[in-house]
């Protein structure tokens, strides 16, 4: 594992929402911190999610879901992964997301759920703390 390469994120949106004025708040915090970001866009499938994360050999994947489809889009963005044989890349997202949804999503895999609200800095401690570089 290399503590000196610079954190690598993918961010972004994946479905039909396409409100990411939250989202690019969050990408810009994270590169002020000093955080290697790269942002997908919008209207991204989990495949396309998955692809972007291996390609970029990154460490961590942030997603805002505000469609109502995270019961679908973060399982199956973590299934794609471990299907990939990449299981050390963290996953973590927010947005509008049931409270009831929060604990079953954190069991299936996905380690931060942030909802809407959340300081930037909260964000930016978190991943400070949780995420490390991949031995790639």
């Amino acid at each position: 594992m290399n503590e000196d390469r610079k954190i690598r994120i993918l961010v972004g949106k994946v479905g039909l929402d396409g409100h990411d004025r939250g989202i690019i708040i969050v990408a810009r915090a994270l590169r002020d911190a000093g955080f290697e970001v790269i942002y997908t866009g919008l209207h991204n499938t989990p495949e396309i999610v998955v692809e972007m994360a291996v390609q970029e050999d990154v460490d961590a994947v942030g997603l805002s879901i505000l469609s109502g489809a995270h019961n679908y889009i973060f399982p199956e963005i973590l299934r794609l992964l471990e299907e990939r044989g990449v299981k050390d890349i963290t996953l973590f997202g927010g947005g509008i997301i049931p409270k009831e949804d929060i604990e079953d999503l954190k069991k299936k895999g996905v380690k931060a759920l942030f909802k809407p609200g959340t300081s930037t800095d909260e964000i930016v401690r978190w991943v400070r703390e949780n995420v490390r570089p991949r031995a790639l």
